[in-house]
């Protein structure tokens, strides 16, 4: 087949798309959909493939947590989202309300990917500070967790908002009039923020004191402080989980690590 017959088959085609509208503009989104898919893949292995250099150097060494955590992964999921935002306006013979609906899917995705890119970075950070000395005393676990359940719950509201195609505000003034149905829903874990800001300010536990708490089964260390439960290792290497309100609201003994003192005994030859 010369050039000219492939000239004319081409001229046929475009004749008949322009005889059939909706199969130029089903044809337009099915190629953008193909070039956001393609454009994600690639800025997905180039962002992986440049962390992962940047994280072989000594002074970068954070890097590696940001990658472990999927921070840049997150980042880059984002890419097809924002291709199709901004392609939108390419394709030909689209509605405005076939725009508005595709563009309002693209943007709650884009917001879904970045919102996990948020969370993964509060994770990261959190593994970078695990490593610090304040970790060993001070726990920031719960802030972090109750941090980013104020994200979702915010995220969650304007991707519902977005698919509607109305204003945030509207839903938030909903939430409003739901309050008390929130607060009995939220409520222990709003009493477990509570107590792990006054546990933590006023240096009452720390990993790796000692306490005993009878009532639950608690004799052994502290080995990890969360918004909601405080995880105990008896001395029998089972764990126990309290939750943090209840160690506010009962008592219970408390030996600090820095207070004890330890003894070494010699066997006698």
């Amino acid at each position: 087949m010369d050039i000219h017959s492939r000239w004319l088959k081409t001229q046929e085609l475009w004749d008949m798309l322009d005889q059939h509208p909706w199969v130029r503009t089903g044809l337009a989104l099915v190629l953008l959909l193909t070039a956001a898919l393609v454009l994600g893949r690639v800025a997905r292995f180039l962002v992986l493939y440049a962390v992962k250099m940047l994280g072989r150097q000594p002074s970068l060494h954070w890097v590696n947590d940001f990658r472990h955590n999927k921070v840049f992964h997150r980042l880059a999921q984002m890419v097809p989202s924002l291709v199709i935002q901004f392609g939108l306006t390419l394709v030909p013979g689209l509605s405005a309300a076939g725009r508005n609906v595709i563009g309002n899917i693209a943007m709650a995705f884009t917001i879904l990917f970045m919102t996990l890119a948020i969370g993964a970075l509060l994770n990261a950070l959190l593994d970078i500070y695990a490593r610090t000395e304040h970790a060993r005393t001070r726990s920031i676990k719960g802030y972090v967790q109750l941090s980013k359940m104020i994200l979702y719950v915010f995220a969650a509201i304007i991707i519902v908002a977005t698919l509607i195609d109305r204003s945030p505000l509207l839903l938030l003034s909903g939430l409003g009039a739901m309050s008390a149905v929130i607060l009995l829903v939220y409520k222990d874990t709003l009493l477990s923020f509570v107590a792990s800001v006054q546990l933590t300010s006023n240096d009452m536990l720390r990993v790796g004191d000692w306490i005993e708490m009878p009532q639950v089964g608690a004799d052994g260390d502290v080995v990890d402080i969360t918004l909601h439960t405080v995880k105990v290792q008896n001395f029998d290497k089972t764990i126990v989980s309290i939750p943090t309100w209840r160690l506010m609201s009962e008592s219970f003994r408390n030996s600090p690590q820095r207070l004890q003192k330890t003894y070494y005994f010699l066997q006698a030859p």
